[in-house]
């Protein structure tokens, strides 16, 4: 494992996931330092080192020292990698491989990279397990299997990789993001009193917050010499599903009646993750729920909360940082 004081990296720590993940590991004695390009701002806490620059300028150098590097970067939607294709590979692909050979060839003990159940693409709401076919069609789902390729390809004796391949994200973040299922349909219903499911019945593994945070860092913790490839889901609903306990808490925690609109538009993302190997190899148990994260919510969203800032929709300010 790495121990605890150690210096670690965290490329693109201050997004979404880093903004909760960094204060984590430093109350937990780690030593880090923040790599990013902070395209949607920076939102980490007083006194974190922060590197203002583009993991694919940094030379190896840089990584001298570090114990374990995350790679949590890129571009993180369907609809930035359908805007700029190429970017999307560059950022989502390139980078991860650099970023690992690069910390790879500077000693550094353990890689972790963000990958993505989306790469399992439309499997008819069949359960994956990791070993499944990969069969992403969009360029996002793409990106993130050559990624995965990418970095698993390093694997050695003294250099080890875990890929943790998320479910679909919801929850609280300091860099908050409403383009996501649970905090999309908790915006909606907030702000306009609709939800709408354009696909209720297709399947999705849900990837509560709270329950991405223990693993990144139950990651970072497995034995030292552990590496592959981790399905990390929650639970797996459907998207109706999720919609439906949406209504069911605003009627009962704020009173509130919620219009539900069901739409039938074709989604090539159908799929359940399957976590046996993540409970049986790095011991991991998540037991966040949808309503864990509408409660989590609640409890940082006001009724005076402003929805229509670009900076919470990764595509709008995406668009404005490439006009």
């Amino acid at each position: 494992m790495i121990e605890r004081g150690k210096k670690v990296c965290i490329i693109g720590g201050a997004g979404y996931i880093g903004s909760r993940l960094v204060p984590e590991l430093m109350a937990r004695g780690y030593d880090v330092v923040v790599v990013d390009v902070c395209w949607f701002g920076e939102h980490l806490q007083p006194g974190v080192k922060l590197v203002l620059e583009d993991v694919l300028r940094l030379p190896t150098s840089f990584f001298n020292g570090f114990s374990a590097v995350f790679f949590l970067a890129g571009l993180a939607s369907d609809p930035m990698a359908e805007f700029a294709p190429a970017l999307n590979f560059i950022h989502n692909v390139a980078a991860p491989a650099y970023a690992a050979h690069a910390a790879k060839g500077a000693g550094v003990e353990r890689f972790i990279y963000a990958d993505s159940c989306s790469v399992y693409g439309d499997a008819g709401g069949a359960i994956c397990t990791e070993d499944a076919p990969t069969a992403p069609v969009y360029p996002y789902g793409i990106s993130k299997a050559q990624g995965n390729v990418s970095v698993m390809h390093l694997v050695d004796d003294s250099f080890s990789v875990i890929a943790l391949r998320q479910g679909t994200l919801s929850g609280w973040s300091p860099r908050m993001r409403f383009d996501l299922l649970i905090n999309t349909l908790y915006k909606c219903a907030a702000q306009d009193g609709t939800i709408v499911a354009n696909n209720p019945a297709i399947t999705r593994p849900l990837l509560v917050m709270k329950d991405a945070i223990t693993a990144y860092i139950t990651a970072l913790e497995a034995p030292k010499h552990l590496s592959g490839t981790f399905n990390i889901a929650s639970r797996n609903v459907t998207v109706g599903e999720v919609a439906e306990k949406v209504v069911e808490h605003f009627k009962r925690m704020h009173g509130k009646g919620i219009v539900y609109e069901k739409r039938a538009i074709p989604d090539l993302r159908n799929y359940r993750a399957a976590v046996t190997r993540a409970q049986e190899v790095l011991g991991l148990t998540l037991s966040g729920t949808v309503e864990s994260v509408l409660d989590e919510l609640d409890e940082h969203i006001g009724p005076s909360f402003d929805f229509s800032d670009d900076i919470y929709y990764n595509i709008r300010t995406f668009k404005k940082l490439l006009a």
